[in-house]
């Protein structure tokens, strides 16, 4: 296979070049801006998540620590999931994945908050910004957009009532 493709004036391209533009492209340095963005975001909601909100859940449930709760598949008994890990024992982690599945809903009701609440300040500058006084006006006679105070138009010179 050749690394020269030909574009749509029939030059040929190398394909590194061909790649670089790829690259350049505004979308995919959006998408890699917003990906890393996102990566930074997700700490910050995890932080939430972890350090305020489950304790304050942790408080509500009377101290359950879910992530110890699991079933030993070889019959032995074990006080935390880290003593049956450390003897080798197969486990059966049902706390642990009841603790993600909590995290995974708030998060996203962190997410869904922090969306409302920004759709919210986006719609309330797009009303001002729809409300402003209109400062033009279509002529009648020959549909140009001339100033809101005239009274005759600049285009096609009727008098406007």
């Amino acid at each position: 296979m050749t690394d020269k493709i030909k574009d749509v004036a029939g030059k040929s391209k190398g394909l590194a070049n061909e790649f670089r533009e790829f690259i350049m492209r505004g979308n995919v340095m959006d998408m890699a801006v917003g990906v890393i963005i996102g990566g930074a975001f997700q700490k910050i909601i995890s932080s939430l998540v972890d350090d305020i909100i489950m304790p304050i859940i942790s408080i509500l449930t009377g101290g359950i620590d879910f992530n110890n709760k699991f079933i030993v598949l070889d019959g032995g008994a074990y006080a935390t999931l880290e003593e049956a890990k450390e003897a080798g024992a197969a486990t059966l982690n049902y706390g642990t994945f009841i603790t993600v599945v909590i995290n995974f809903i708030l998060m996203a009701l962190v997410i869904f908050l922090l969306v409302k609440c920004m759709n919210s300040v986006s719609n309330k500058f797009a009303k001002e910004k729809a409300e402003a006084p209109a400062t033009t006006k279509i002529c009648p006679r020959c549909k140009s957009e001339i100033n809101i105070e005239a009274t005759r138009c600049p285009h096609c010179t009727s008098e406007l009532s």
